[in-house]
């Protein structure tokens, strides 16, 4: 399969400029190689790093020294050194992120938020909507919400929307941070069926996920994140 996301040899330290400038370094020598159809866990203990490594292939932390490359548009591009523009076409095309919190405007409803991904490419707003209308019905998000903020929604929904958004624009790269943390049974099983889709149609997907069902559904493969840290 056609490798989609390297990270190659990355330095990774936090300098804690409100504790006297206290650097604390998490990866020294990190390399990750993740292929189109592949579903990879990363494993290890709460404070290794694992949502470091999901935050440096996205883009929002820098490293000291190495690359994250990430196929855009058939070429090999280094989120390290590429210009807000390129990062941000990369974001809207290529590379989707699952957080663990739902950031949105406040008073913009969720069908719009769900749906924005696919306008920003320029995708008709009623069709749009509709593919966001079947996620969130798949999601078993009340239609009555539809309109309204996900700001005043629980927790397990603000999740779903987050999720819906995820995978509406069928991203070839996609990186998820416990998707499943604050979600019931049922609605596991759909976000399960959701990543095995994303994954068989070819998605690349980077994932934590401390649900051991969740992970022995969609896993291909795992990275041990403690054993990345060892020269840190």
């Amino acid at each position: 399969m056609v490798d989609m996301l390297q990270l190659s040899n990355i330095a990774k330290t936090f300098t804690m400029h409100v504790q006297q400038g206290a650097r604390i370094p998490v990866f020294d020598d990190l390399n990750l190689t993740l292929a189109a159809g592949d579903c990879m866990v990363l494993s290890g203990a709460s404070g290794q790093g694992k949502s470091t490594i999901l935050r440096l292939a996205y883009g929002n932390y820098k490293c000291q020294s190495g690359q994250v490359l990430v196929r855009h548009d058939g070429d090999w591009v280094d989120l390290v050194r590429a210009t807000p523009r390129q990062v941000m076409d990369i974001r809207r095309h290529t590379i989707g992120y699952v957080s663990q919190f739902l950031r949105v405007v406040p008073r913009v409803p969720t069908l719009d938020i769900v749906a924005e991904p696919l306008r920003l490419r320029g995708v008709d707003a009623d069709v749009a909507a509709a593919q966001a209308a079947n996620l969130l019905k798949r999601l078993n998000v009340p239609e009555q919400l539809w309109p309204l903020s996900p700001l005043t929604f629980s927790g397990g929904e603000q999740q779903r929307v987050n999720i819906a958004r995820g995978f509406i624009a069928g991203f070839p790269v996609m990186l998820l941070d416990e998707p499943t943390a604050s979600l019931d049974a049922d609605n596991r099983r759909v976000v399960i069926e959701l990543i095995q889709e994303a994954r068989d149609a070819g998605a690349a997907i980077l994932g934590i996920f401390h649900d051991t069902e969740v992970r022995e559904a969609v896993a291909t493969g795992s990275f041990d994140v403690a054993a990345a840290r060892i020269a840190a």
